[in-house]
């Protein structure tokens, strides 16, 4: 007998969002699951900010069905949640720890443990030289990582995301995501907004791509990389590569070029093909579709500038 299927945690369905005579989001639907890291991915201005504000009661949907833990959120949920907003919000004029401090009380800790957890996090992201610093007195990517802290402080049980890593150097943006990796091993699940591709392909379980309000493409992965096509040849040649029905040529510089290829065409009959029409093949290496790549396809003629 087959075990049922828990029920996910955040649950959209038939989601419609109208400002007006305009209409945001149309017809949204998508489960997040228990425990997973969920990409939540689209240009500005495709609906993702006002999908989430309406997730949480910020807005009142138009038409549909947003439920967290298999209700319509509630003001009294919030302390199983974490929502680190793109908008960050701190209390620039007090001290580091002060204000973390606060934000632990606000979220259930006693002073003592609010303090200690503050201090334990700030050593870990190289911040506890500045605990006594006022919050203004912190660069952008400082304030940043205090902003994190804030938010798991509670260890929520769905911790949303808004990009995260946004204007962080490598180094930072890979210390952040560790943090989410191991909020994600403590049994968080993960709702992360990023325009960050690598980070999508390194965390998260499961996507959805939004474009103009409407799901473009909706889950693994691998999944989402076989709704755009199959393979991806990367190709370092001498010579001049012929147009073909077997692929399309995507980028052309130099010696270097990358062919989308025809559904079904054994990659070996592309290289004869190339072979002999007198190109010199150098190096012959096949991918799936980049999620940088599958971005790039779905949202690149956009010029979209307001995020909604």
């Amino acid at each position: 007998m087959t075990a049922p299927q828990a029920e996910p945690l955040v649950h959209i369905l038939n989601f419609r969002m109208d400002f007006g005579g305009n209409t945001v989001v149309r017809d949204l639907s998508f489960d997040i699951n228990r425990g997973e890291t969920f990409g939540f991915l689209g240009s500005n201005g495709s609906g993702k900010t006002t999908t989430i504000r309406a997730l949480l009661g910020i807005y009142q949907p138009t038409a549909g069905i947003l439920h967290v833990n298999g209700r319509a959120f509630q003001p009294e949920d919030g302390g199983s949640l974490g929502y680190l907003p793109e908008e960050r919000g701190l209390y620039k004029k007090e001290s580091v720890l002060d204000v973390m401090t606060y934000f632990g009380r606000l979220k259930g800790l006693s002073k003592h443990a609010a303090v200690a957890w503050s201090l334990e996090f700030l050593e870990r992201v190289a911040l506890s030289d500045k605990a006594k610093l006022r919050v203004d007195k912190l660069s952008g990517g400082e304030q940043q990582k205090v902003q994190l802290g804030v938010t798991i402080m509670n260890d929520p049980e769905l911790l949303i995301l808004d990009e995260p890593t946004k204007g962080f150097d490598p180094v930072n943006r890979r210390l952040l995501m560790d943090i989410i990796e191991q909020q994600k091993k403590a049994g968080a699940t993960v709702l992360m907004v990023t325009h960050q591709m690598e980070e999508v392909e390194r965390l998260c379980d499961r996507v959805v791509l939004l474009r103009n309000g409407v799901a473009e493409a909706y889950g693994t992965i691998p999944e989402v990389q076989d709704q755009y096509g199959g393979t991806v040849v990367r190709l370092t040649y001498s010579g001049v590569v012929p147009d073909s029905p077997h692929y399309v040529v995507t980028l052309r510089q130099n010696n270097y070029a990358e062919l989308t290829v025809t559904d079904h065409v054994d990659e070996a009959l592309i290289v004869r093909e190339l072979v002999n029409s007198g190109v010199q093949v150098r190096s012959f290496v096949t991918s799936k579709l980049s999620l940088d790549d599958i971005f790039v396809r779905v949202y690149g003629d956009q010029n979209e500038l307001a995020e909604v």
